[in-house]
């Protein structure tokens, strides 16, 4: 009974009478979860390319397109370059030093980059574009971009330039080391020599990090195996998925580019919704050739908090502590 209903009624006295009853019929909708904005199931696109002469940055760009239509004509999410893809548009420097070989090379980065941007999009792929040498202010770096399919683009440094990179280039070290947000969570991307100290992963992973993208060009066996063992402890103690990309073939026209080895490949934490030896996928190695691998970012949830052990979680922050001394 409710009173006060209409006001001055006299034949209620301003009552009213407020009736429910059920519909058994009626059956309440199930709430459906809202779509994720971040994809779970993510499938990886490597490049393994092949190192030849090329008449100049046309017919090189040809072939980068040729292997992103490929990639993206398997639906693929990403897709990645190895580190200095574009050496061989030095060998019409060859008659220069390496140190100013390496600086023509830089000038066309830019170019380079803005290309692979215009792909990204027009192939609705992520474009990891490996890594390519640029001159900031005076300073010769090992550089590279994420290109995403929104058309927006972010730019990633080597921390660590190789011992052979600072003294016969005059490469110096790069100084910033972030995630990327993408549509398909967050990413991280080291060059080569960075995937061998495991202090940036960390710091890569305290942020968020879901896959770390490891672009290298190695030149011998023992090289690509430090490269690989290190990228499969990354990716075990970190609880993340690491791909790595390289190039194969051979540059007799180009100094200090003269053989490349590679076996491109995705690891995975060792646990048991993943393989037993951590390892998704891998690529025939020294041949060129794409590599399509689909990760799960969901198990990387499960992993954090159910795995048979918790490498983030069980760390002794009481006894050690990582600490990020430049921004």
């Amino acid at each position: 009974v409710l009173k006060g209903y209409l006001e001055g009624d006299k034949a209620s006295g301003e009552f009213a009478v407020l009736m429910e009853w059920d519909n058994i019929y009626y059956t309440k909708p199930e709430k459906k979860p809202k779509p994720s904005a971040v994809k779970s199931i993510v499938r990886l696109g490597l490049i393994q390319w092949q190192m030849r002469t090329y008449s100049g940055m046309e017919e090189l760009m040809h072939q980068a397109e040729y292997f992103i239509d490929s990639v993206a004509g398997y639906r693929c999410d990403f897709a990645m370059f190895p580190e200095f893809f574009n050496a061989p548009l030095m060998a019409e420097y060859n008659h220069m030093s390496e140190p100013d070989a390496i600086r023509e090379l830089a000038k066309y980065t830019k170019e380079i980059t803005e290309k692979l941007s215009q792909l990204s999009i027009s192939y609705n792929i992520n474009i990891i574009t490996g890594s390519m040498p640029e001159m900031v202010r005076g300073k010769l770096y090992n550089v590279g971009y994420l290109c995403r399919r929104d058309g927006s683009v972010e730019r990633y440094e080597k921390i660590h330039v190789t011992p052979d990179e600072e003294r016969v280039w005059g490469m110096v070290n790069g100084n910033s080391l972030k995630t990327f947000d993408t549509d398909c969570g967050k990413i991280g991307v080291l060059i080569c020599y960075d995937s061998e100290f495991p202090e940036l992963s960390r710091l890569l992973s305290d942020e968020g990090m879901d896959i770390l993208f490891v672009p290298f060009l190695t030149d011998t066996q023992n090289g690509y195996s430090r490269v690989r063992l290190c990228a499969q402890a990354r990716a075990v103690e970190n609880e993340c998925y690491v791909a790595i990309a390289g190039s194969v073939g051979n540059l007799p026209k180009v100094h200090n580019m003269d053989i490349q080895y590679a076996q491109s490949a995705v690891f995975t934490p060792c646990d048991f919704s993943f393989p037993n030896n951590g390892i998704k996928a891998e690529a025939t190695p020294n041949t060129e050739m794409i590599l399509v691998a689909d990760v799960d970012i969901d198990l990387l949830r499960e992993l954090h908090t159910f795995g048979a052990v918790r490498n983030l979680k069980d760390r002794r922050k009481d006894f050690y502590r990582l600490e990020r001394v430049k921004k």
